[in-house]
């Protein structure tokens, strides 16, 4: 009964307070802008009231808190306003209960923070309020990081659906394990090589808009820099559809999105191989050469079939003249980011500092070979640790631009 408890403590959390009458809750995403224009992403819906009797036994507490989640009723077509630095923009929720905001911005924003507040209101009766957030990068960032999540910051066996399953749904925030040495690397990476340039890290994930707490205790958590977490679709579950809606190319358009976004500077794409990561980035960088500076892909696979993607994203990144890092661990990708100068020194022995603490070594640096010579090496690597292989193209322009 304690066991059962403990996995009803998860599922059953977490369940908003409402704000306004008939258990109207607004839910507000961090969101990410440009002196330009911001957007953000949020969701309406009722839901009913808890059981006011806080004594009531545990287990039937929680049971009554996860019918109230999956009963959560979409409020489609409210009309939300939302209110940044002098600009006004007015939304309606779609079906699922979602309003996406693209704000233009007509007063520049404040250079002396990032993060910045903005005021949403659902025209109801009485209107509903709620506070967001949304950060945008200072004049002094030189690049944007665009990581996945899944296999790439949390150890969550995406190439194992059964286990993936689990450790999304049932595992919190305090059992899910990161990747050692990802909390100083993306501290890093945020920093710069000077330190203080503020690089907005930006994450995306194909897990549905219920874990966004969840993953949001994990990262403060684990020390990893907060960022805007971007999820790219409703699954739709719900008593009467008990399985999610199929996703198609929903990753490639946000990451589209935030090229045009941030027009003026170079991006870093991080993954994993072990779903459909290297499919997505080949895609990116073939249709903007000169826009990426690295791709960094964490080698989850282990010889698991996926060898002719990887070779396809190595292809694309050597025509775009950028380069590519298969690598094995977290002290990989720290080494590639500083022989790209994009973080401070001291990277590297910080993240193999935090792989010593967990019990593990590193593995020996990335040999360099061409994109036609990675198939050898894939067919090789029959040791437990994958090899770090580098890939590289010519001068791109993105290097250039640093």
């Amino acid at each position: 009964m304690r066991a059962v408890a403990g996995v009803l403590d998860l599922v059953a959390r977490p369940v908003r307070t409402a704000q306004g009458r008939d258990g109207i809750v607004i839910q507000p995403y961090r969101g990410y802008g440009s002196r330009r224009e911001a957007f953000v992403i949020g969701r309406v819906f009722r839901q009913s009231t808890p059981h006011p009797d806080p004594r009531r036994e545990r287990i039937a507490r929680h049971l009554r808190d996860i019918a109230r989640r999956i009963a959560r009723r979409s409020v489609a077509g409210a009309r939300v306003t939302a209110r940044l630095y002098g600009t006004e923009h007015t939304v309606a929720t779609d079906r699922d209960g979602y309003f996406r905001l693209q704000i233009p911005l007509r007063d520049a924003p404040p250079s002396d923070r990032d993060w910045h507040a903005l005021h949403i209101r659902l025209e109801a009766e009485p209107p509903v309020s709620a506070r967001g957030a949304v950060y945008i990068p200072p004049d002094r960032a030189r690049f944007v990081v665009i990581s996945d999540i899944d296999d790439t910051i949390v150890h969550t066996g995406v190439a194992n659906t059964l286990r993936m399953l689990w450790r999304l749904f049932v595992e919190d925030a305090a059992s899910r394990t990161a990747f050692p040495g990802v909390a100083p690397l993306y501290r890093a990476l945020h920093a710069g090589a000077t330190g203080d340039q503020g690089n907005p890290l930006l994450y995306v994930s194909r897990a549905p808009w219920g874990l966004y707490d969840v993953l949001d205790k994990f990262f403060h958590m684990h020390g990893v820099p907060v960022g805007p977490i971007m999820f790219l679709r409703e699954w739709g579950l719900s008593w009467r559809r008990p399985f999610p809606r199929r996703a198609e190319d929903h990753k490639q358009a946000l990451i589209r999105h935030m090229l045009d976004l941030y027009d003026d500077l170079p991006f870093i794409l991080i993954g994993d191989s072990g779903q459909h990561d290297p499919e997505v980035y080949r895609q990116i960088v073939e249709e903007h050469p000169g826009r990426v500076l690295a791709v960094l892909i964490r080698n989850v696979s282990k010889g698991g079939g996926r060898e002719r993607e990887i070779e396809e994203l190595a292809a694309a990144v050597t025509r775009a003249g950028s380069r590519m890092l298969l690598a094995a661990d977290s002290a990989a990708m720290a080494e590639e980011a500083e022989r790209l100068n994009v973080v401070p020194p001291g990277t590297l022995s910080a993240v193999r500092g935090e792989l010593a603490g967990d019990g593990g070594g590193t593995a020996p640096s990335a040999g360099v070979v061409s994109a036609s010579e990675l198939r050898d090496v894939l067919e090789q690597g029959t040791h437990p640790v994958p090899p770090n292989v580098l890939v590289e193209g010519g001068d791109a322009t993105a290097r250039r631009r640093l």
